[in-house]
């Protein structure tokens, strides 16, 4: 394989990443509760190669109860249990910044960075739903701007946190008296701000890839902004080759802005593979997956969550971009929207082609092994991606059908990985140590 390689992250959350998959397996409908099925899952995954699991968070119960439950375990929680299973995959764990304290968050994932030899990733969002809000006091969910500047805060005081303390910076003690560390080593951040006053230092060490990768999936331009800044690995929505190479652009661009090296950010967007022996049995699982009886109700249901009325607008009449609207000030995301606006501008397509563009918010790639496998390696090999962030339907039956039909393909077109040659995240993703460039940066 050469130089540069894909990259695969894959979601576990729940029962899968459709909302009617919680009986659409041989496993029980409950087992989003259940450790077995999340090893099972994890197992899968690391039998797969893939370079990280990922779990979305919402500290909240989902209002819609005809769907499987979708954030009920706490990330680290399980992912520390995982760890202790489930050799060499990482693990991105989701926090919000708003509803966390910037300590106690860095002292956890700098704990199990460590207790997992460096395979944590932290994937940083500022919680957009009024109900989560409602769980952690009376304050109304603040507006998007304000959660956006306490995100950039949180996110420098835990990074100042991680580099507080040193271990490496002195020379190990070899006698009874010397000291583990001094005002070099450990030293108090001292951080003041508008939104957090923290002395520290952290009293948990550097680990062994340094710090903890971040991950961020905003969409917005303060999103954006905050994953030029301190993202390493980026989650979005990107529905088309076009709308991509300028999400990543614009993205690295923000990063030139910022002080930092655009080429060690990488982008991962969401994939939702639906694979069948043929083209034609795809396409019905597709529908079937949404609970529709053919492709007409499929795409009557894709118009309807527009606002739009596939009766009026027609199943094979080209789409405008305008018919797609979003504010940069709403309170709920929105990177769905805008990738579809994007996709529409970018690409004539008709409601009954975009229908099969997309699932619930991500690039949908609908077909046999191999022509699932070619989707996926045409972006990569256009230099427009660096992988993706993989959401199978239902777990397992999607990951292990992925596993044993399409990775074998992306390994003999020499783009995937076929071990664990680096034991960290960061050093997997190449992601470069930040300790030189801070200490420099701060002595």
């Amino acid at each position: 394989m050469g130089s540069r390689r894909l990259f695969l992250n894959v979601g576990v959350n729940s029962t899968g990443y459709s909302g009617q998959s919680w009986p659409d397996a041989a496993g029980r409908w409950d087992r989003f509760v259940s450790f077995d099925h999340y090893l099972e899952v994890a197992r899968l995954a690391h039998q797969g190669t893939f370079d990280a699991v990922f779990l979305s968070d919402h500290p909240a119960l989902q209002a819609v109860n005809t769907a499987r439950p979708l954030h009920s375990l706490d990330p680290i929680v399980l992912f520390t249990a995982l760890a202790a299973r489930v050799p060499d995959i990482g693990f991105v764990i989701t926090a919000s910044s708003s509803y966390n304290s910037p300590y106690n968050l860095a002292r956890r994932l700098a704990s199990l960075d460590h207790i997992s030899g460096g395979r944590v990733i932290w994937n940083v969002v500022s919680s957009f739903n009024p109900d989560i809000a409602a769980n952690f006091g009376a304050a109304p969910l603040p507006p998007r701007a304000e959660r956006y500047r306490r995100a950039d805060e949180f996110v420098d005081v835990v990074k100042k946190l991680w580099h507080s303390w040193d271990l490496h910076a002195i020379t190990d003690p070899q006698r009874p008296g010397d000291p583990l560390w001094d005002d070099f080593s450990a030293r108090p951040i001292d951080h003041h701000g508008e939104f957090f006053d923290v002395r520290g230092p952290l009293n948990v060490p550097l680990g062994p890839q340094s710090h903890p990768l971040i991950a961020q999936a905003g969409a917005s331009d303060a999103g954006i902004d905050l994953a030029g800044r301190h993202a390493d690995l980026v989650y979005a929505s990107l529905l088309g080759k076009q709308a991509a190479r300028e999400f990543g652009d614009h993205l690295r661009a923000r990063a030139t802005a910022h002080g930092r090296d655009p080429g060690a950010i990488r982008l991962l967007p969401g994939l939702v593979p639906i694979v069948a022996d043929t083209a034609e049995q795809a396409r019905r699982r597709h529908e079937q997956l949404n609970g529709h009886a053919d492709e007409a109700e499929l795409v009557t249901a894709v118009a309807a969550r527009f606002g739009l009325v596939a009766a009026e607008i027609g199943f094979d009449t080209v789409l405008v971009p305008e018919l797609f609207t979003f504010d940069e000030d709403q309170q709920g995301p929105i990177g769905f929207t805008r990738a579809v606006r994007d996709l529409v501008a970018a690409e004539p397509l008709t409601l009954r082609q975009l229908a099969r563009r997309a699932e619930g918010g991500h690039r949908l790639v609908v077909g046999t092994p191999d022509q699932v496998a070619e989707q996926i390696l045409d972006w990569w090999r256009a230099g427009v991606v660096d992988g993706y962030t993989v959401q199978p339907p239902v777990l397992t039956d999607d990951l292990r059908l992925f596993v044993r039909d399409v990775i074998p393909l992306l390994r003999a077109a020499g783009a995937f990985a076929t071990d664990y040659p680096e034991s960290t995240v960061r050093s997997r993703f190449d992601i470069p140590d930040p300790v030189a460039a801070h200490t420099t940066a701060t002595v």
